[in-house]
């Protein structure tokens, strides 16, 4: 009995221990049990093709496991999920590309599928909700012809990628079968018609709604969903009784009243015929609204009135309840944030109180609705998820209040604690290096930027660039010593980002440290490099923020973490408090 009880107990801290499908819950418990939700976006849904037409080949399978971090973001590690869960995160949805690891023939490399496995064991051994999906498989074709996906909301694509699709959900969910109710899958993400058109099917059209373009869009969308369910339920196993996913046309939310086609994505939305899994079928939309208002040219005329965001809240959420709660399945909002969020100067850097005002009031109306909220991507974000760290922890703690409390007190460590020394390895000519990303500021608010490599490169190799208001171009500067030092002068303006760049073809430096000095005052800021593009970075060791640092446990043995709480036992890596100051280990 003794040897049985350790082995059950391994098996449930291992995440390998799973229920039975007859035990499984509903898709509305499962809603209302998985608490707040994250987004690891940009990780294992960055792809990057060279070949664009699907019809050709090589269309397929073009990467390779470095597909992870070609978006900027570190390999995930499991202290990124540690870090969430301790906050109070209780569900993480996984975005995951696949067409970029499948063959011509539609199977997906083994070690991708690994890869993917891997990383829904992080989380769900912390003990948090998993959802995976098919991501950049959909979505909008860029105008430069860099990306087009192969899934579209039209019924001629839907009968010439059916089998395809049905395959790759077979393979995933074959691969999960025996995974147990946290683990939830997700048809697809935002799948556009074939004109690519956001906000309702056919808006790209010249006469901003064509019938029969949205018809074809409404019925390939059902079309897809409908697969999804058949061919995961098909696989036996757990994958019986699990809950799924499915997202509207292009997972729109239905918000706004400035035209009468916006709420047609939900109206059109059909509950996918499921007998067997009977209740465990939930609707997913986004939604990433304005908190500025515009002019015809596009250009902000100012903050919109916060009555006006709440009023936009309340009528998407009565609209989700009347046009898809209705249908018998509950909702989350598998993304959101605002309409910003992936601009130069995000709503963070440029209107922050409103902000957090628009965050708190949409987290506790969906948790008052049960419906489920997944923050898209930011909160930590880059090099800060390797530490890992929160980038955004004052915004982290406001969604977090607002779903648990005003009393509430989040775990938070945060990414200024941190930085690190890396060797970058420049791949292209003009490749750059952020070593400073944040928020922008005058010129005059702080004094200067130093950078320290580990050896002076060669001459003209390499130099500093500073993206300002005063230089259309942006200022450069050679950097021709292994310690460069740039003063900001007032003829930049405001600065948004400095970066270091290759002027060659290609080239490595080893980055050890890059400071920040403030404005008439001693005060350092420890900055943290990331790729901007054509560069990459290894050999990456985390250093300390903190200029003094001492190391040695005091004879009374009184340690305290960032909350004030005091340790009982020798502390793991990370910033404390000792006699007053921060230490780290």
């Amino acid at each position: 009995m003794k040897r049985l009880l350790t082995v059950l107990t391994g098996l449930l801290l291992m995440g390998t221990f799973q229920a039975e499908a007859a035990d499984f819950e509903t898709a509305s418990e499962a809603v209302k049990n998985m608490g707040l939700g994250w987004n690891m976006g940009n990780t294992l849904e960055a792809n990057n093709q060279s070949v664009t037409d699907v019809t050709n080949p090589a269309y397929w399978g073009q990467q390779g496991l470095d597909s992870e971090s070609c978006w900027g973001q570190s390999v995930t590690k499991p202290e990124l999920l540690k870090m969430m869960k301790d906050a109070g995160f209780g569900a993480i949805r996984v975005p995951v590309t696949w067409y970029n690891h499948m063959d011509v023939t539609g199977k997906v490399d083994a070690a991708w599928m690994a890869r993917v496995h891997e990383v829904v064991d992080y989380v769900i051994n912390q003990g948090l909700y998993c959802i995976i999906n098919v991501h950049h498989d959909t979505g909008a074709d860029s105008q430069d012809g860099k990306f087009k996906s192969w899934l579209k909301a039209d019924e001629a694509n839907y009968a010439q990628n059916k089998d395809r699709y049905e395959n790759l959900w077979r393979q995933i969910a074959e691969e999960f079968k025996d995974y147990g109710q946290l683990l939830l899958f997700e048809s697809y993400n935002e799948m556009l018609d074939k004109l690519n058109s956001w906000c309702f099917a056919s808006f790209a059209s010249s006469g901003k709604y064509d019938a029969s373009v949205a018809a074809s869009a409404y019925q390939a969308i059902n079309s897809y969903a409908q697969s999804f369910v058949s061919t995961v339920r098909a696989t036996g196993g757990n994958n019986v009784q699990r809950n799924l996913i499915v997202n509207t046309y292009g997972s729109c939310s239905g918000g706004g009243d400035w035209n009468q086609h916006l709420k047609d994505p939900l109206k059109e939305m059909k509950y996918p015929d499921d007998p067997a899994g009977k209740g465990r079928i939930i609707f997913q939309v986004h939604s990433y609204p304005s908190l500025v208002n515009t002019d015809s040219k596009g250009n902000i005329t100012g903050n919109r009135d916060f009555g006006s965001i709440t009023r936009e809240i309340d009528d998407m959420i009565k609209a989700w309840n009347e046009h898809l709660v209705s249908k018998g399945a509950p909702v989350i909002l598998g993304e959101w944030g605002t309409s910003n969020v992936d601009k130069d100067v995000t709503d963070y850097d440029a209107r922050r109180e409103l902000m957090f005002q628009f965050c708190e009031y949409l987290v506790q109306k969906c948790k008052a609705s049960d419906i489920g909220t997944f923050y898209w991507m930011g909160l930590t974000d880059g090099i800060a998820r390797f530490f890992p760290a929160f980038s955004q922890p004052d915004l982290a703690k406001t969604i977090l209040q607002a779903y648990h409390g005003s009393s509430f007190n989040p775990v938070l460590p945060e990414s200024k604690d941190y930085s690190i020394s890396c060797t970058v390895d420049f791949t292209k000519q003009w490749g750059e290096l952020y070593l400073y990303n944040g928020s922008s500021f005058k010129s005059s608010d702080n004094s200067n930027i130093t950078l320290e490599l580990e050896n002076a490169p060669a001459s003209g190799l390499f130099q500093w660039k500073v993206y300002c208001s005063k230089y259309s171009n942006g200022f450069t500067r050679d950097i021709t010593d292994a310690t460069s030092t740039l003063a900001f002068t007032a003829q930049m303006g405001t600065i948004t980002r400095i970066t270091l760049q290759c002027k060659g073809n290609s080239g490595q430096v080893r980055v050890k440290r890059v400071i920040l000095k403030k404005k008439n005052s001693d005060d350092e800021v420890l900055l943290t490099p990331s790729v901007a593009w054509n560069c990459n970075m290894s050999d990456i060791t985390v250093i300390t923020g903190i200029n003094s640092v001492k190391q040695d446990v005091p004879a009374d043995g009184r340690i305290y973490d960032l909350l004030g709480r005091r340790l009982n036992q020798q502390p793991k890596k990370g910033i404390y408090i000792m006699n007053g100051k921060k230490v780290a280990y």
